[in-house]
């Protein structure tokens, strides 16, 4: 049975251009197109669509609003389509704060290189969410008692008495205790890619301002993307988030946000690590690579608390096994809470994840391991 697809976008040239491509391929049909988001949260309603693609900017209701109407009354994976300006990726992690689960450039030359490359992109993401609904659901319970609480500017977490209290909070048994490293940890390593924005997102705010490690973040993202992501994370979170720039000095309660198009690599001491920010080769595929990071850090020390998070392909693998090697532990979100279980299934199924975690517990799990509560 084909996947049924609702094209949501004002231009009438772009709804046809992407109903074009997306039927050219036999395994999917265009089920109906609309031109705002008002048309878009009907039209959700009656025909239950398997994956809507949305565009933000349109009349009479904006795509950002039509995500959160949809979500609430008809939950559906929904790709939305954003220009890489600094407003259009503000308005882009609105959106997936509202409950779309991913974005691809409205140009399709941002998008890849080749237009053959850029229409399998398309395609492929549209499979990948048309099996994540069940997602999609988790994600609506979310945000409807995200709307039932009180909001405040800076979350502050519960304090976490012993290991397990995080995991007693949220309805989950405490993890088997781990052997106690013989040497601390000196950094936190994140790396994700599709759907990584709304896990970093639920992660870092759970951390406190008195967090005892620095942090590196690779998110797979454009560069006109990172700066407004780590903006925003920042004025969330009670550690402090910048993108990362060359020279940076790594500090405690300081998370790093690799740019968008640039590799981040860090160098120094264990004791005295600082970053160096880069274009990279022209061949690398990732830009910015969990990889590289990951490979960098192996470089300086073992003693490294990895994580891969939700994310398509393999990056981060071949870096993991560097840290492994020397002595690194690595925690993977585990496949019912990832929207794409690619980067972490990389990695179990190489044999290099110590835990499978699933996202809500993972905050928990990383203030347990380090020590700190």
């Amino acid at each position: 049975m084909p996947i049924r697809v609702l094209v949501v976008d004002d231009s009438s040239f772009f709804r046809r251009r992407v109903s074009e491509i997306l039927t050219s391929d036999v395994g999917v049909e265009v089920i109906d197109t609309a031109i705002n988001g008002k048309d878009a949260v009907q039209k959700a309603k009656d025909l239950r669509p398997d994956v809507i693609t949305m565009d933000i900017e349109m009349p009479v209701m904006d795509g950002i609003s039509a995500v959160r109407e949809i979500m609430l009354a008809n939950p559906t994976p929904i790709l939305m389509f954003s220009s890489l300006t600094h407003d259009g990726a503000k308005a882009t992690l609105d959106a997936l704060d509202a409950g779309a689960l991913d974005f691809l450039p409205k140009r399709f030359e941002d998008i890849a290189k080749d237009r053959n490359d850029a229409v399998a992109t398309l395609l492929n993401r549209v499979k990948t969410l048309a099996n994540r609904r069940g997602l999609s659901l988790i994600k609506a319970r979310q945000l409807r008692n995200a709307n039932a609480a009180p909001t405040i500017a800076k979350p502050e977490p519960a304090p976490l008495s012993r290991p397990q209290a995080s995991a007693e909070r949220h309805g989950h048994e405490a993890p088997s205790p781990r052997r106690r490293r013989a040497t601390p940890y000196k950094l936190l390593a994140i790396g994700c890619s599709t759907g990584g924005p709304v896990a970093l997102q639920q992660i870092l705010t759970r951390l406190p301002a008195n967090f005892p490690l620095p942090i590196v973040l690779v998110q797979h993202m454009p560069g006109t993307f990172t700066t407004a992501f780590a903006q925003r994370l920042d004025g969330l979170c009670q550690i402090s988030v910048k993108e990362a720039e060359n020279g940076d000095r790594l500090m405690a309660g300081r998370a790093y946000l690799a740019p968008g198009g640039k590799q981040m690599l860090i160098e120094g001491s264990s004791s005295a690590m600082r970053l160096k920010v880069t274009e990279g080769p022209e061949t690398l595929v990732y830009k910015p690579s969990v990889d590289i990071t990951f490979a960098s850090a192996a470089k300086i020390s073992g003693d490294v608390l990895a994580v891969i998070l939700t994310g398509m392909g393999a990056d981060g693998r071949d870096g993991s096994r560097l840290l492994k090697a020397q002595g690194a532990t690595l925690f993977a979100q585990d496949e019912a809470s990832c929207v794409v279980y690619g980067m972490p299934q990389a990695v179990t199924a190489a044999g290099l994840t110590d835990e499978s975690i699933s996202l809500e517990r993972i905050a928990g799990r990383i203030l347990a391991e380090i020590g700190h509560g």
